[in-house]
């Protein structure tokens, strides 16, 4: 028999959020109840410096076995020193949020997917080392392929890798991705149920990284361990309207092959 103190605790948080974002439990979300969609993006910054990245379809890519990338991933936490090429970071935004077709005000479709195309993500980048880039933190502007300028004080990756529970490779790593999920674009259509598509859609994102980076033998290491309030803090967000949902360090490996312009 299960005892009050075992079942109280099987009976935690993570139980009853999976218990109140059953269907049973969801009633009409604003899209049923005719509400306009939320921005397929948050606005850059007027005032933020805008950067232009290598052009997707400009990119030659190494050819790469599907079946190889899949058995040759795995998590890494050591790197060369040795700057990520502006063409690969590219690239790997590209492979994990690049926006293929906009359908008016209501939908993109990218290269992961997310439940009903509402792709509720913005990209973070803290950058330690990449060619022709200022160390800092930036945000991708997906729809337009760029990057904005968030902060460039020489803090900043010693801030991230403390949100990040001084994990070191933070630090060492050529840059590190930071997403953030804007839960309304999500909710908009699912209601709370919307945010259990949120963590899916994670799991999609981190994995094409995983994969790309085999293209251009970076090594990527997932990480979910980091003080939400914290990183929430650092990039100026409030955790609620939006919040940090994942994290992946990404560095070049030996034997390093190149994407070119």
């Amino acid at each position: 028999m299960t005892s009050p103190d075992t079942l109280s605790h099987a009976l935690g948080t993570g139980h009853e959020f999976m218990e109140k974002t059953k269907y049973r439990c969801i009633g009409k979300s604003d899209q049923q109840k005719g509400l306009p969609g939320p921005p397929l993006e948050l606005l850059p910054d007027p005032d933020a410096r805008i950067i232009d990245l290598p052009r997707p379809e400009s990119l030659v890519v190494p050819p790469t076995d599907l079946r190889a990338a899949i058995e040759r991933r795995r998590s890494v936490r050591s790197y060369l020193r040795e700057p990520i090429a502006p063409e690969e970071l590219s690239f790997l935004l590209w492979c994990t949020q690049g926006v293929q077709q906009v359908h008016g005000t209501r939908a993109t479709f990218r290269t992961v997917p997310s439940a009903g195309a509402r792709h509720a993500f913005e990209t973070y980048l803290l950058v330690n080392d990449v060619a022709g880039l200022e160390r800092g933190l930036y945000r991708f502007l997906a729809l337009s392929h760029r990057l904005q300028v968030v902060d460039t004080d020489p803090e900043i990756p010693h801030r991230v890798t403390a949100a990040c529970f001084d994990q070191q490779f933070v630090l060492r790593c050529g840059a590190a991705f930071l997403w953030t999920a804007v839960p309304y674009r999500m909710t908009w259509r699912y209601g709370e149920r919307g945010y259990r598509d949120l963590h899916l859609d994670a799991g999609h994102v981190c994995q094409n990284l995983y994969l790309a980076a085999e293209a251009v033998d970076c090594g990527v290491c997932a990480i979910a361990a980091f003080d939400d309030d914290a990183l929430n803090g650092i990039l100026g967000i409030n955790g609620s309207d939006q919040f940090v949902i994942y994290c992946a360090a990404v560095g070049k490996k030996e034997d390093a092959l190149r994407v070119t312009g």
